[in-house]
């Protein structure tokens, strides 16, 4: 590697060293290699395949002429094939050292907090209201982008290490009740409140948050079966997508395995800058740059400075959403822009509409000190390699405080 100085783990939260383990790469010592992105990365397979990838922005190369290493492929490619070498076995060395912890949450935070204290030698239980592990991993990414095989094949191996999963279990966080046997407490419970939008027929049957349609059709598809008054499905239908982040594109490529007649992806704010740079956070920081997703290459309709006024029906079903084309203009007294409106209100034809609009940073009361929280539970919602670094984090805040 010949990076002179290397940005890549400055801008990852986890901290990889990205240098490290892609020079054993290239070297073909794939042992080395994950054992380097291991030593920062509990659940590479996950950052593998759905991690923004903060550090190839922050990369050299990048820098220069826009080409970074393929650091999140190279996570894939390493730690799949040290699965299928035999490198990765369950750690047998762990020493119990007498203390219990409950993590309440199994997403990516929880995961990587129960992981460090079980290696700490703690014995851990995780407390899951689901009815498998992974959060939003499981229930928000869809299986195109994340196979939930990848999930189940951790979630073993973190049992066979001492881990207890309760399934089905949701812990009262006002009283945390019946966890008295337990020396401290992770709540990771992430952000389960979306943001809604309170317009005029936000009743009107075919109006769903986009976690609705998600972590049905991922429910679907490891074998639940819904009715057909419970099941939401773009199948011959026109469909709106209201929120222009990630959320909003795996609606879309999971609008189409559905098989939707259309899908038009509305978004309030302006359209970002296109192209590889942008000038208001130059590099090594993280651009915000037009992103197009594979799920946007399978067809989409894409529109910005859009805001909804009213959701339009007959017999209490949806059949159109009346929006009205804005500017943003620069506010004289500083702060947010005001926002004014551009021409006239029209209707877009549409039978289901998702809520992609991200989700409420949670309130919490004030715990014992013996609790802790972590991820987007403490942060609001962020990515999931921002999560497991908070897990990490947490882990080693409950280790001190518990005299580790």
């Amino acid at each position: 590697m010949d990076c002179g100085v290397p940005f890549c783990h400055w801008a990852c939260p986890l901290g990889n060293k990205a240098p490290e383990w892609n020079d054993a790469l290239y070297k073909g010592d794939f042992e080395l290699a994950y054992r380097l992105l291991n030593s920062t990365n509990p659940f590479p397979e996950f950052t593998g395949r759905i991690c923004p990838a903060l550090c190839e922005k922050a990369c050299v190369l990048n820098r220069f002429n826009h080409e970074p290493t393929t650091n999140r492929e190279d996570e894939a490619a390493i730690t799949e094939m040290a699965f299928q070498e035999g490198f990765i076995t369950p750690r047998t060395d762990i020493v119990r050292n007498g203390k219990k912890v409950a993590v309440i949450g199994a997403g990516p935070a929880g995961l990587a907090a129960a992981n460090d204290l079980n290696h700490m030698g703690y014995t851990v239980t995780v407390f899951e209201k689901n009815e498998a592990a992974g959060g939003l991993l499981r229930y928000g990414i869809p299986n195109f982008k994340l196979n939930k095989a990848v999930i189940d094949r951790r979630i073993a191996l973190l049992e066979q290490e001492g881990i207890e999963f309760k399934y089905g279990a949701a812990i009262n966080l006002d009283s945390l009740e019946n966890l008295e046997q337990f020396s401290a407490v992770v709540i990771a419970t992430g952000t389960p409140v979306a943001r809604d939008l309170k317009a005029p027929g936000r009743e009107l049957k075919g109006v769903h948050f986009a976690l609705e349609m998600l972590s049905q059709q991922n429910r679907v598809l490891a074998g639940m079966e819904f009715s057909k008054d419970e099941r939401v499905t773009a199948k011959g239908k026109d469909v709106l997508v209201i929120g222009g982040g990630d959320t909003g594109s795996d609606c879309i490529g999971t609008a189409h395995r559905q098989g939707c007649k259309s899908v038009t992806q509305i978004e309030i704010m302006p359209k970002p800058v296109e192209g590889p740079e942008d000038p208001q956070n130059p590099w090594p920081e993280w651009p915000r740059t037009l992103k197009t997703t594979s799920s946007h290459e399978e067809g989409c309709t894409r529109r910005w400075n859009i805001n909804t006024l009213e959701f339009l029906g007959e017999n209490g079903k949806l059949t159109g959403v009346k929006v009205q084309e804005i500017d943003w203009k620069p506010n004289p007294e500083g702060g947010r822009p005001i926002m004014v409106e551009k021409g006239k209100p029209e209707i877009i034809k549409t039978e289901l509409v998702l809520l992609a609009m991200g989700f409420l940073k949670p309130e919490h009361p004030e715990y014992p000190k013996n609790v802790f929280v972590c991820g987007d539970a403490a942060n609001g919602a962020s990515l999931v390699v921002r999560a497991m670094a908070s897990g990490k984090q947490t882990a080693a805040k409950v280790a001190a405080y518990l005299g580790h």
